[in-house]
């Protein structure tokens, strides 16, 4: 089996898919406090393991499994602001991308095929890839994937990497589960294929043991075995799973998503695309040799339509096999060709050339524009005002409001980076790595605007209320007896005590006006 990459066949146009990947540069809500907390990490010195930032966990255990990812973030905006957060951000994608090129290399798939779906991952994964912790998850996923495809079609791999790649994403992102799991399923598929042609076990005995090794290697962080206890309580069913984004089932995200920016819905049509690419692709050439990775691949599918978070994973995973069985279905289709003598045999049914024949200059020119025109070297990273409160903020500011505030939970980290520490908030994105799950449920309570909600307000020392202005919480705050509407504007709503001094401003409920513009932080 001749194998050919495209690290060599194509550089410049992998160049591209990787420009094109990480063309989305728009801040996460939760990126504030992640160069908060890092901050707070190397001025202390230390991972920080109670919380000081909010009220109603005040000094709790903090069990943050991205606290290496933070530090990193934090050390690339202080040496060099935006640009180094969107530097940082472009190596994770630029990493990803050709652990996946390296993985599709082992699979003998046509450089034509690997270079498809090369690029039809890239579409997929642009919404995802963000400046956030789980960026390292997508490029030690490949990672892992990359070794394992070396492992099943050659038969040999350095498998004793994945021991520091779990040791690492243990500290980096609570996604090494997903590592374990990867690593369960390639170990157990391996062994039963083993026992079944009676080839002993052997090999999946030392596949467990670097499995085991991988496991353990994750307990290495200053939270041991907590980091473990957070992860598992975010994959139970949560609270507060259904108003999050990320924790939808696909289908219903990409209807929502076609409701609001119907243009954007083919980044979930290239995701789709992959993954029953994948199982048509097997059900019609089972025959790959790469059952392990095929499982795998099954395993991270079926995670994706359960929760649209989970859509790059099998984007990565679904990568190598299906290139591996596209080809095994073109190759047939040649070989039938050839045979019948109907046609003569494509370029593709003989030994591949060494090099595209695409004018590498043309392809490393139109990556350079397309990231400058996306902005990889712009130190400005534009804030959607329509999505954080930023008019709200601007106003306390102005009027030296601070305290204990109670917000929506996706504007919490963006309170903590621009009004800490005179401000503490309720809660924030940290939610399942901090908060108490009744914190949540009261949180909910009020925001969704369920009778109960009101009792949230009489058990913690609220001096502020912010909320959404098409929350259902807001109604029911404006009934709630003792607080005032001072602040609104069309995106938010500011509430304080009714004899507070905020209360008391002229012309209160104000009526704000949100800028055109808003530049991060």
């Amino acid at each position: 089996m001749r194998r050919v990459s495209l690290l060599h066949y194509a550089p410049a146009l992998v160049l591209l898919l990787i420009v094109a990947a990480d063309s989305g540069q728009y801040p996460d809500p939760d990126l504030w406090g992640h160069l908060r907390f890092g901050q707070a990490a190397l001025a202390s010195g230390h991972a920080i393991t109670n919380d000081p930032y909010s009220y109603s966990a005040a000094d709790g255990v903090w069990r943050n499994h991205e606290w290496l990812t933070e530090i990193v973030m934090a050390f690339a905006y202080n040496g060099l602001g935006v640009v180094g957060l969107k530097l940082w951000k472009f190596a994770g994608v630029a990493a990803t991308m050709v652990l996946m090129a390296l993985a599709m290399a082992e699979t003998g798939a046509s450089p034509t095929i690997q270079l498809n779906l090369l690029g039809m991952a890239a579409i997929a994964m642009v919404p995802q890839n963000q400046f956030r912790p789980q960026l390292f998850t997508f490029t030690l996923l490949a990672a892992t994937l990359a070794l394992l495809a070396r492992h099943n079609y050659r038969g040999r791999a350095p498998m004793w990497l994945v021991i520091p790649i779990m040791a690492l994403w243990g500290n980096l992102h609570g996604g090494f589960f997903i590592g374990i799991a990867t690593l369960a399923a390639y170990a157990g598929v391996t062994g039963l294929q083993d026992l079944i042609a009676g080839r002993g076990l052997a090999r999946a005995f030392r596949l467990g043991l670097i499995t085991l090794a991988g496991t353990v290697a994750t307990l290495i962080s200053p939270y041991g075995i907590d980091a473990w206890l957070v992860v598992l309580n975010a994959l139970k069913d949560y609270a507060a799973q259904p108003i999050i984004a990320d924790w939808q089932p696909l289908l219903h995200a990409m209807i929502e998503q076609w409701r609001s920016k119907p243009p954007t819905v083919i980044f979930f049509v290239c995701g789709i695309v992959i993954m029953a690419s994948f199982v048509v692709t097997f059900v019609r050439a089972p025959r790959g040799d790469d059952l392990p990775l095929a499982a795998i691949a099954a395993m991270m599918t079926v995670a994706a339509f359960a929760a649209v978070r989970n859509m790059p994973l099998a984007v990565i995973a679904c990568a190598a096999p299906l290139a591996r069985h596209m080809e095994l279905i073109a190759a047939r289709r040649r070989n039938h060709k050839f045979t019948q003598n109907l046609v003569e045999a494509p370029d593709a049914a003989l030994p591949h050339g060494d090099r595209s024949g695409v004018n590498h200059w043309l392809a490393a020119s139109i990556a350079i524009v397309l990231a400058v025109f996306a902005g990889l070297f712009s130190p400005r990273l534009t804030v959607d005002v329509h999505e954080y409160p930023v008019g709200a903020v601007a106003f306390m500011r102005q009027h030296g409001m601070h305290g204990n505030i109670l917000s929506d939970f996706g504007w919490g980290q963006y309170l903590i980076w621009h009004l800490e520490p005179e401000s503490k908030v309720f809660i924030d994105g940290r939610y399942d790595t901090v908060y108490p799950e009744a914190v949540v449920n009261q949180y909910l309570d009020l925001f969704s605007g369920q009778p109960d909600g009101l009792k949230v307000l009489r058990a913690y020392p609220h001096d502020l209320v912010l909320m959404p202005l098409k929350a259902p919480g807001v109604s029911l705050m404006e009934s709630a007896p003792r607080w005032k509407l001072v602040y609104r504007d069309g995106n938010a709503a500011l509430f304080a005590h009714a004899d507070s001094a905020a209360a008391k401003l002229r012309g209160v409920p104000i009526e704000g006006t949100l800028p055109r513009e808003s530049i991060f932080p």
